[in-house]
């Protein structure tokens, strides 16, 4: 009886993903967003570019779960017990992933897609939503905790946005020591 083989979860396309998904962050920081094409993506992947195009279609395709997988595998949502125990672990984690080899890269894809056409903008607004669910799913907790959180956009605009800015503008990585300064910031703005 000849043995059947068994799929390992994860196997081959897992790790064909995750040579993809770096190939693309690896392209974007070295080229920038438009200057290669899914042929280049499938070479530094070390796959055949019909793998690429019958997983994900087309570019923009996989250029936007690239962001989104990133978004949802980085900066766990923290549950410490409290907002403000939350909040700072939430920023540290994005601080660090922000500082690490990919952080970057995918912040200036979701940036160069939003203006790529209906594609880009809708890959640009799955990264937003994901990150807005995220943000909610920790102030729901707070919530129901009986504490008293600030709106998902002061998060945004006080704790995420100047780490986002500081990276694009190659001011330095975030530090976790940045991120709870942004979030003392948060909680004399939101306390007042």
């Amino acid at each position: 009886m000849e043995e059947q083989r068994q799929r390992r979860p994860g196997g081959r396309s897992a790790r064909v993903r995750a040579a993809v998904h770096q190939a693309v962050t690896g392209l974007v920081a070295e080229r920038g967003y438009g200057n290669f094409t899914v042929a280049d993506v499938a070479a530094s992947a070390g796959v055949a570019d019909t793998s690429v195009y019958r997983r994900w279609g087309t570019l923009e395709a996989l250029l936007m779960d690239v962001a989104i997988t990133w978004l949802t595998t980085q900066s766990p949502i923290p549950d410490t017990g409290t907002l403000d125990g939350d909040l700072r672990a939430y920023a540290a984690n994005v601080a660090r992933d922000l500082a690490g080899p990919d952080g970057p890269a995918v912040l200036r894809l979701v940036i160069a897609l939003s203006s790529a056409g209906p594609d880009g903008v809708q890959a640009r607004d799955a990264f937003l939503a994901e990150r807005s669910r995220q943000l909610q799913a920790m102030l729901d907790r707070a919530r129901d905790r009986g504490e008293h959180p600030p709106e998902g956009l002061d998060i945004l605009d006080h704790v995420l946005a100047p780490m986002y800015i500081r990276v694009l503008f190659g001011a330095g990585p975030p530090t976790p020591e940045y991120a709870d300064t942004l979030v003392d910031r948060l909680v004399l703005v939101a306390g007042a």
